[in-house]
């Protein structure tokens, strides 16, 4: 019982936010446009639930490159509308479309000029009626039992919300830079600010040997710095190859006699590299897309100037 009503709850909200995609049309498009037109901040507003959900949106636009706020619109006929300036717009969210606190706000928009778009459940409100733009996030029915409690509506509103947001993004060519520029600190940030050069070994920290060392001190170079590969470069100083934990273990499998044996014979040629100055995160994905341990960092020469071992990465939190 508890598993079907579940599912029917996730059934009817799906089907409140498949209804929206129909309308995404020329009535969005304005909306875009308005928007893009603003040359100052976006006031979003709306009660209850419906406040809950404006917050929700001002975030986004906020962190999507849309310079947003959330006006609560008790406060708003209490003071707060000192806020809103005449180069703002106002994005009013209300499921009836006739929330007093917010008719009781518009008239005091429209005198300043601020263009209105309104999200409703109800596109013949008086909400809708006093808009500029009008956005139908109506529903079919809520998934309150007594189709009363705002939830497949308020779902339907943030989605339209994230509709406009996103869309917002594209037109203005918002970069994952200027992404990051906004989100410097916890997951987000490690992801868009840390580079590989920021966790990679360097100097005397990089395992090395040369073409003609011989694999016993390969070994030894492998085991003293603790990166489970050494790099093999040639005469000429330049990336030869690269010789790894799995090398050795692979040659084993073959050979019982090892004692002749140089880097040269046992390196893998032509080892993955990754460019100094690269955003750590790739360096992660060319690990996992290559199921490799490690990474030879080089410059635009193509010298080595680092390593780093995937537990690397993941002591830097980036799993």
């Amino acid at each position: 019982m508890n598993i079907a009503k579940g599912k029917e709850v996730i059934r009817i909200e799906a089907e409140a936010v498949r209804a929206l995609e129909d309308r995404v049309d020329e009535r969005f498009q304005r909306a875009v446009e308005l928007l893009l037109a603003c040359k100052g901040r976006v006031i979003v507003t709306g009660m209850g639930k419906s406040g809950i959900i404006a917050k929700k949106i001002a975030s986004t636009l906020n962190s999507t490159g849309t310079a947003a706020l959330f006006l609560h619109p008790a406060e708003g006929v209490h003071g707060d509308l000192g806020a809103v300036l005449k180069e703002d717009l106002v994005i009013c969210l209300s499921k009836s479309g006739n929330t007093e606190e917010i008719l009781l706000l518009i008239p005091i928009f429209k005198r300043q000029g601020v263009p209105i778009i309104a999200m409703v459940g109800n596109t013949d409100s008086q909400v809708a009626k006093l808009s500029d733009v009008v956005l139908d996030v109506s529903v079919k029915e809520e998934a309150c039992p007594f189709d009363l409690v705002p939830t497949s509506s308020t779902t339907a509103t943030l989605v339209m919300g994230d509709a406009l947001a996103l869309t917002l993004l594209q037109e203005r060519g918002f970069s994952v830079d200027d992404f990051a520029q906004l989100h410097p600190a916890g997951d987000i940030g490690k992801r868009l600010f840390l580079r590989v050069d920021d966790v990679m070994r360097t100097g005397t920290d990089i395992a090395k040997s040369k073409e003609d060392t011989p694999l016993s001190k390969v070994i030894l170079e492998i085991t003293s710095k603790r990166l489970g590969a050494t790099c093999v470069m040639s005469q000429a100083g330049k990336l030869a190859g690269i010789v790894t934990d799995g090398d050795l273990r692979r040659l084993l499998e073959k050979q019982q006699d090892i004692r002749n044996l140089k880097a040269k014979d046992v390196m893998s040629r032509n080892p993955k590299t990754v460019q100094a100055g690269i955003l750590a995160m790739k360096a992660l994905n060319v690990m996992e897309t290559h199921s490799i341990n490690q990474l030879i960092v080089v410059d635009d020469q193509g010298d080595p100037v680092g390593m780093v071992h995937i537990h690397d990465l993941l002591k830097a939190g980036l799993a």
